[in-house]
């Protein structure tokens, strides 16, 4: 009982100073106006009407105090940044027909692999311990024996993704193609020519003056690229709608050879995708989403290590394959701190950062063992969507950020039902939000992600009303199974 108490006692002295300090100005406020207003009281109306009396304005003062005020809200509301609207977004949903349950997968691989059971049994190890379940999917070009990776069945994958997520958008939020005045679309891995954004444009038969990008090469983290530069593009382009479309191609980078750092790849990635309308027109305002606060980016490529943990690169025999170094984890790690010392002073409140401040003080001047003080970012956010990379990478980020079993519990349950399908996965994360009734007005969302180069990106997103639980999307069909309890190891 003695621990029990004290912890209780500590808990409420930390709630305490948290408010203290966060509503300083407030309740120091409160006594001065209180102070002003008795004394005002104490006056009677005679000497009240002196006072004003007293007080001698000619025209050209009030005049000229008029034009100052007005001149100031001109420029205060002229450089304030125009703000960004998520109207919508919209996940592709893959058919029943290209699930891969794990019998399946590993079949495949043995028959594949059928001269490396070493290969085989590296795969088994790993998909055991992925954290994915029995309903990911994969495009139909990997289902064949031997896998079919032509330039035909990536462009067939990609146009089932890409329009499935764009036609669902374009029916969700009644938008029609010539409204659209911005599209980016990235796709880290496939890269054909023409682009993807053009072969969206030839499909909806978009305007001619549209301003369309296609982002490649930048990881599973460029679907928050692609968001900062939609959002670049809005702040200068008053009255516009974008449409951000992210998936990855998963057809013509099926790894068909036996270095283990390339298998992984292919435990892990599969078939999504997702279609976002960002806009800055103030109509949109009462019926968007989420209004977009922060994006904060940071890239570690001049390090050596980070840029070569995750390479796209032949195999002894000639096979191409993206190679996951063993130093990933440490490298993600460095990128988040890196992250966090940017975003903190924007998200965590004054308690948090006054603790942050007072601890590198200390470090710094008395003794330089003491433990760094975490920001508890629980603090500054209701949300948290982390990109499902992996069970590794989940398991790290709720380990030093100290988020609880809730917090990630939308990352590890779109890494078991749709696996990690890179860029898309933070808005698979976000629908599982929704779905589960738990999205309400003011709620702010992180959204974080990793990708190649070696880049940790970050956005944060503020709920505009309280969001009713949808009745289509990818979790329509699954979500009263979840969450699911998920083994550390599952037998095979």
């Amino acid at each position: 009982m003695p621990h029990f108490s004290n912890s209780v006692k500590l808990k409420y002295v930390k709630l305490g100073y948290q408010y203290l300090v966060n509503h300083i100005l407030t309740l120091t406020l409160i006594p001065v106006m209180a102070g002003v207003l008795i004394e005002v009281l104490r006056l009677g109306p005679a000497e009240i009407v002196n006072l004003w009396n007293s007080l001698h304005f000619d025209l050209v003062q009030i005049l000229c105090s008029c034009f100052f005020i007005i001149f100031v809200a001109t420029v205060y509301f002229m450089s304030k940044p125009r703000s960004i609207y998520l109207v919508d977004y919209a996940c592709y949903k893959p058919p029943v027909t290209c699930r891969v349950p794990f019998a399946t997968f590993m079949e495949h691989s043995r028959l594949n692999l059928s001269n490396n059971p070493k290969s085989v049994e590296f795969q088994m190890r790993i998909l055991e311990r992925s954290g994915l379940g029995e309903e990911t999917c994969l495009p139909p070009a990997i289902h064949y024996i031997p896998p079919t990776p032509t330039m035909e069945a990536a462009r067939g994958e990609a146009e089932i993704v890409i329009f499935s997520a764009m036609d669902s958008l374009f029916k969700k939020t009644g938008l029609k193609p010539k409204d659209i005045d911005i599209l980016i679309v990235n796709c880290s891995l496939f890269s054909p020519t023409p682009s993807l954004s053009a072969m969206v444009i030839n499909k909806y038969k978009l305007r001619s003056n549209i301003k369309s990008f296609n982002l490649s090469g930048m990881g599973c983290s460029a679907g928050l690229i692609s968001i900062d530069l939609a959002r670049d593009l809005l702040q200068v382009h008053p009255n516009s709608n974008a449409v951000v479309v992210s998936t990855e191609i998963i057809t013509p980078n099926y790894y068909q050879g036996k270095e283990r750092a390339m298998l992984l790849p292919n435990c892990l990635f599969r078939m999504g995708g997702a279609a976002i309308l960002l806009s800055n027109r103030r109509s949109e305002r009462w019926r968007a989403k989420y209004r977009l606060v922060h994006v904060v980016r940071t890239h570690k490529g001049a390090d050596d290590k980070a840029y070569r943990c995750v390479f796209e690169e032949e195999d002894k025999e000639g096979n191409v394959g993206i190679s996951l170094s063993k130093d990933l984890m440490a490298i993600a790690g460095e990128a988040l701190k890196s992250n966090i010392t940017t975003i903190g002073p924007l998200v965590l409140p004054a308690s948090e950062q006054l603790l942050f401040l007072l601890t590198l003080i200390g470090r710094k001047i008395f003794n330089p063992k003491w433990k760094p003080y975490i920001p508890d970012f629980k603090q500054a956010f209701e949300h948290f969507c982390i990109h499902a990379g992996g069970r590794a990478v989940i398991d790290e980020l709720q380990k030093n950020l100290q988020l609880s079993a809730e917090h990630v519990e939308a990352s590890r349950m779109t890494l078991h039902r749709f696996g990690n399908t890179s860029s898309s996965s933070l808005w698979y994360e976000m629908s599982y939000i929704e779905a589960k009734g738990r999205m309400k007005k003011g709620d702010r969302v992180w959204q974080i992600a990793f990708g190649s180069g070696f880049k940790c990106n970050s956005a944060v997103w503020k709920c505009n009303r309280t969001i009713k639980t949808p009745k289509d999307g990818p979790w329509a069909d699954c979500i009263h199974r979840y969450p699911v309890h998920i083994p550390e190891v599952v037998k095979l």
